[in-house]
């Protein structure tokens, strides 16, 4: 009797560490990417939206079979746009053995590009910044847009081209442009050098900056000392939130400029929360904005109905969108090295990623109303220009594709080669 109770425990028991070993090989097999989102901090007007498009993303990629039949392990944090806290969560993500990260802030992820290239872990971010472009300095930062220097000079020029030369002044003076921002803000004051750059090369004349803060709700001594230099045109570097109350007030106050918008502060969300008061306004879309027929949009949505049903579909933004593309992107250079015979799920494959996945990317085309993506391992700027919209009529329209290499091709293989004048 006691002998056969022992033989089924013995069986039991070793029945519990074949499974356990089993389920060990079978989690080896995953591919850990990690998360560093905000859904609760000061972007998380635009936030939130992206961080559900991601998770949206990487369900839709396990459901088509992974990454040549390994299937992504996705874990996530909400950080609150505090960078202390994001470096908190980078390093639980790379204790779980992440092979790539998904990150979100410019302060962050620049502040966390020294440790990730000490790591050699891929960091794909919602950040945009020209700064993490050069290989030369932060060899493991991507992303799928055109970076934040690019989107201000395309959105500068997209006036200048189709709006200036209706102005009742045009000819007689030259058009006058002024920025609004946070001035602390990594994310908020990456591009100004490069606008103003931009604007000096065709000739503008340059206003006094504006300190908006990405939480303000009113900004009416700004547009009042705006109102002093009588801008034409007015860059505005925030995100949505910010942007909307600080047109309202322009509006409001008779500030009579033109808008053109980072791509955080252009989205669906805007003519809702600023109402008349966006009309005209434009904005740097690097992809399409959520629902427009483009190809892959329809993964996109019916992934937003089938994996985010609590969401209304008329609350998505083209920061799903986004989230889409940056998710696309990585996807693609996961298959290129998994099938190069790099191993993906392995701590310490971050090299090979770069150098067999990302690296080998010459105009790949994700779809999402994007531009083709390229990647080389001298340059990491995926697009050489931008597309322009604006809010009219009540939807949005194309006001001009700008490509700044076909533009400037000179100062453009100088930033190439030296990281020059398009380089920031």
């Amino acid at each position: 009797m006691k002998k056969s109770m022992f033989a089924r425990l013995g069986v039991l028991f070793l029945s519990v560490v074949l499974l356990a070993a089993f389920g060990t090989v079978a989690a080896a097999k995953d591919i850990r990417v990690g998360g560093i989102m905000d859904t609760t901090g000061a972007t998380s007007d635009v936030g939130k939206d992206y961080a559900i498009g991601m998770a949206d993303a990487f369900k839709y990629i396990n459901s088509q079979g992974g990454v040549n039949g390994k299937k992504i392990k996705y874990t996530w944090f909400d950080y609150g746009y505090r960078i202390p806290e994001a470096i908190t969560k980078y390093k639980m993500l790379k204790r779980i053995g992440a092979v790539a990260i998904m990150g979100w802030g410019t302060g962050d992820t620049e502040a966390l590009s020294p440790t990730v290239n000490k790591d050699k872990i891929p960091y794909v971010s919602a950040s945009y910044s020209a700064h993490l472009t050069n290989p030369a300095k932060t060899p493991y930062n991507l992303f799928f847009s055109s970076d934040y220097s690019t989107n201000a000079r395309c959105c500068l020029t997209a006036w200048f081209d189709k709006k200036w030369p209706n102005h009742p002044d045009f000819g007689k003076r030259k058009p006058r442009m002024a920025c609004c921002y946070q001035f602390s803000s990594p994310y908020c004051s990456a591009p100004i050098n490069a606008i103003k750059n931009q604007a000096k090369l065709l000739g503008f004349e340059i206003g006094p900056d504006q300190d908006v803060n990405l939480m303000a709700l009113d900004t009416k001594s700004q547009i009042m000392a705006l109102k002093a230099f009588k801008p034409d045109v007015v860059w505005h570097g925030n995100t949505v939130m910010s942007v909307a109350a600080t047109i309202r007030d322009a509006y409001a106050l008779g500030l009579g400029a033109a808008w053109i918008i980072d791509n955080w502060g252009f989205d669906e969300n805007l003519p809702r929360l600023a109402g008349e008061a966006a009309e005209g306004a434009m904005g740097a879309t690097p992809c399409a904005f959520f629902g427009q027929n483009v190809k892959n949009m329809d993964l996109v949505v019916t992934s937003a109905e089938k994996y985010s049903p609590g969401v209304p579909l008329g609350k998505r933004t083209i920061h799903t969108v986004q989230a889409w593309g940056d998710a696309l992107v990585l996807w693609e250079a996961l298959k290129r090295a998994d099938a190069a015979g790099v191993d993906i799920t392995k701590k310490g494959s971050g090299p090979a990623i770069m150098k067999k996945g990302f690296e080998t990317m010459r105009n790949f085309d994700i779809g999402l109303g994007a531009a083709p993506i390229s990647y080389t391992a001298t340059d990491h700027r995926p697009a050489t220009g931008c597309r322009v919209q604006e809010w009219k009529g009540g939807k949005f329209e194309v006001v001009e594709d700008v490509n700044l290499k076909k533009r400037w091709p000179d100062l453009w293989e100088k930033s190439e080669k030296e990281g020059g004048f398009f380089g920031y």
